[in-house]
């Protein structure tokens, strides 16, 4: 499958794209188990990791095998491991190497996460979205000013996976986050990637659930491809401006569906 811009599979982890091709974890070590659905919570995603390295028994510094291989171990796509990934790397676990790979972290976790994420459940979801205008909007600008070509190659891969599953909810969703993650990335500030990373996480927990009930994919497709557009030709005002409107009418899109929601409750 082709994307806007035609480049390796990269995936990105705070500022850092990393396409991993060495390991020393050993494959034969590794066992298939049950494949996770495209529809089940990525916190599952985060669980299956979690058991891995329990099970496996790996230590502070070791490596992890490459993205391909881990998916097809866990029996989960690769969409679905990258956010995975993303959280566990979010929440201290994974560390991301440029060049080098993904590891486990040496010594303990940097960021008390589970915590952190546990207070954002009792936020609001207009607190929320606040939130994202906040820290994405400001995010955009910086990418359209400090992102690499690895990183634009990663927006338009995200791009062109959401046109693909236009039909598709549960998967567009995973695209759509993915894409404001690599958008946070491309900032080139790992802190503010990190809390993009958490909020997200927040938001695809409760969106999952409602996204099935969504009407306008094609509008946001579009949305998203203005902020990608404004940051490849780097222009940091567009780029700003578009993630705004996009988060906006997001904010919209997400109360109709909660309406409905709760509409169909009532029925």
């Amino acid at each position: 499958m082709k994307s806007i811009d035609v480049a390796p599979n990269w995936y990105y982890k705070c500022g850092a794209n990393v396409q991993i091709d060495m390991t020393n974890f050993k494959t034969s070590r590794l066992k298939i188990i049950n494949p996770v659905r495209s529809s089940q919570a990525m916190e599952q995603v985060v669980a299956r990791v979690y058991e891995l390295i329990k099970q496996e028994d790996l230590k502070p510094g070791d490596r992890l095998p490459p993205e391909r291989e881990l998916a097809k171990q866990l029996g989960i796509s690769r969409p679905s491991l990258r956010l995975g990934l993303s959280s566990l790397i979010s929440m201290g676990v994974l560390q991301s190497r440029q060049g080098a790979g993904t590891f486990i972290v040496d010594g303990p976790t940097a960021l008390d996460s589970e915590r952190l994420l546990a207070a954002l459940h009792g936020f609001s979801f207009d607190h929320m979205f606040e939130t994202r205008s906040v820290l994405e909007v400001g995010a955009a600008g910086l990418a359209a000013e400090r992102a690499t070509g690895e990183q634009l190659a990663t927006m338009s891969e995200e791009i062109a996976e959401m046109f693909v599953f236009l039909k598709d909810p549960q998967q567009f969703l995973l695209h759509d986050i993915a894409f404001h993650r690599a958008v946070a990335a491309a900032s080139g500030n790992p802190t503010l990637a990190t809390l993009v990373e958490m909020v997200s996480a927040i938001l695809y927990e409760r969106r999952r659930d409602t996204i099935e009930r969504a009407h306008d994919f094609d509008e946001s497709l579009e949305l998203h491809r203005r902020v990608y557009r404004a940051i490849r030709a780097r222009k940091p005002d567009e780029a700003r401006e578009a993630m705004r409107e996009h988060i906006v009418r997001a904010q919209r899109a997400f109360a109709l569906e909660e309406q409905t929601s709760g509409q169909l409750l009532k029925a």
